[in-house]
């Protein structure tokens, strides 16, 4: 694991980065952090597409970015939310930023979203124990999220954020007072949805994180702190609902925008879009009878840290998948009625195969991962139909929340269950073929494994208990070597099926067993 990291939020108002160092402890320290308003979403009211000029303030930004992060040589985790996800032509953006700045970006959903505000937030406030509701007000969407003890208990993402409700109803120069109205109103019935889903849960605090809400708390106690690190200086602080009424009312009574940016503690670069912010403030207060919100000065650049940490700092336990990812995963398989004893079983055969090549193939352990994800999902496509159920688990991982997976990874794992049977991958199909190369040579790979382990446990017996595998003049030979019964049906299985492994890693596959 690296000791120096950086993590950058690509947000549809602000880019931010932050750098922090983490020590044997496991706990991280912030070295340094940078921040530029880039406006990715303001095209549009709908932000279907990043503007020419939205596109290269982006990358001009992220190649800056870039130079402080190799100063500190640190390794780069880049995380890009409602802008860059909904847009339909964020493929161009991800491809130039990776050849102009050798930067990955990986976009995730609006649910995977709030869980790593949550992450970034628990470090930041001593809430660990108690049952929090997260709000977090971004520029293109808002994230609500219940949680407690790190684990999420409920969360969702509406299409309502500042930048995004500004351009809809004009409100970022002089403000038009029908236009306020139909604002306010817009926004009630937006959230209405969330307002439903919360309406029996129970918690003890109201969490608030992002630049809209800091500004809000910033302008309330501006006559005592006005810094530019606001957002720091102000973790903790508790915005009561009278205070946010005042704040709220200062905002609306500037119509202009040179009139708002006089707003002590307000910062400029938000003058244009407070107004937005404080219309979605204001009504979430209102409709979830919010009495006080406690601000939190980490959101989703420290969760993204706080979650390679998770992720990388521990060895593998009995369930060979790391905590978050684990629990997603055996989730979308409870839901599914998975076979579980079959699912666990293939996973612990793909696992030894994997253990075997990995050295050779140069895998990684991430496809270690996606690997036993994939392994404990692969039959899920019962769920829906029997027929051509490979293609139904690809469907239901793909558009499933597996928390702690990112876009491009779920797409993997999807795909590697996708063709655990049946046809070997091929270009011309759609789901393999948006793949990059280097993904699609994972997908390759790692579905010849599964359809060998998955052979293995043909009859959904668990016969094959154990193997051991051996390499011999370019033969890759599995010996059974304990059996609950003849294991004829599992033997027929893998030679119908290895074909995929023997045009991956360039061996003949071999069974051996001595009854």
């Amino acid at each position: 694991m690296n000791n120096i990291l950086a993590a950058i939020d690509i947000g549809t108002n602000s880019f931010h980065l932050v750098i922090a160092k983490i020590d044997e402890k496991k706990r991280f320290t912030l070295i340094t952090r940078a921040k530029e308003v880039v406006r990715l979403g303001s095209s549009s009211n709908d932000m279907k597409y990043i503007s020419p000029e939205s596109m290269e303030r982006g990358i001009e930004t992220l190649k800056r970015f870039r130079l402080i992060c190799d100063s500190y040589n640190a390794k780069i985790e880049a995380v890009a939310t409602s802008a860059t996800r909904e847009a339909l032509n964020k493929e161009v953006f991800l491809t130039r930023v990776l050849n102009e700045t050798g930067i990955e970006i990986n976009i995730v959903s609006g649910y995977e979203e709030a869980r790593l505000i949550y992450l970034g937030v628990l470090q930041s406030l001593d809430i660990y124990n108690k049952r929090i509701l997260l709000i977090d007000i971004g520029g293109g969407s808002t994230e609500f999220l219940i949680g407690e003890k790190s684990e999420v208990i409920s969360a969702s993402s509406i299409k309502i954020g500042a930048v995004r409700l500004t351009h809809k109803f004009s409100l970022d120069n002089k403000i038009d007072k029908t236009n306020l109205k139909n604002a306010r109103q817009f926004v009630k019935g937006a959230i209405n949805q969330v307002v439903r889903l919360l309406e029996n849960e129970k918690y003890e605090m109201v969490i608030g994180s992002s630049g809209t809400i800091a500004t809000i708390g910033s302008i309330i106690c501006s006559e005592n702190t006005v810094s530019e690190d606001f957002e720091i200086k102000l973790n903790g602080f508790e915005i009561k609902k009278k205070s946010l009424q005042n704040a709220v009312n200062r905002i609306y009574k500037a119509e202009t925008k040179q009139e708002r940016t006089a707003i002590q503690g307000l910062d400029p670069k938000r003058a244009d879009i407070i107004t937005a912010g404080a219309v979605i403030t204001e009504q979430i207060f209102s409709e979830l009878n919010i009495e006080s919100m406690t601000l939190s000065g980490y959101a989703l650049r420290e969760g993204i840290i706080m979650n390679y940490i998770q992720q990388n700092s521990y060895d593998y336990d009995s369930s060979h998948l790391k905590n978050v990812r684990y629990n997603s995963t055996i989730h979308l398989g409870e839901l599914t009625n998975f076979d579980r004893e079959h699912a666990f079983h293939v996973m612990k055969l793909a696992d030894k195969i994997f253990d075997f090549v990995k050295i050779k193939s140069g895998m990684s352990d991430d496809e270690r991962i996606y690997l036993e994800a994939a392994s404990l999902l692969h039959d899920i496509g019962y769920y829906i139909s029997h027929t051509d159920h490979h293609k139904h688990s690809y469907y239901l991982i793909r558009h499933s929340e597996m928390l702690g997976f990112n876009d491009r990874e779920i797409e993997i794992i999807a795909n590697v269950a996708r063709y655990h049977r049946k046809s070997h991958p091929k270009l011309k199909h759609e789901n393999f073929s948006k793949l990059d190369p280097q993904n699609r040579e994972s997908v390759v790979k790692l579905s010849g494994i599964l359809r060998i382990a998955d052979a293995l446990d043909r009859s959904h017996k668990s016969i094959v208990e154990s193997v051991e595998i051996n390499i011999k003049d370019n033969v890759f030979e599995i010996m059974i070597t304990s059996c609950k019964a003849d294991p004829s049906l599992e033997i027929w299985g893998v030679n119908v099926r290895k074909g995929l492994f023997e045009e991956a890693f360039g061996y003949n596959v071999k069974v051996l067993y001595n009854s």
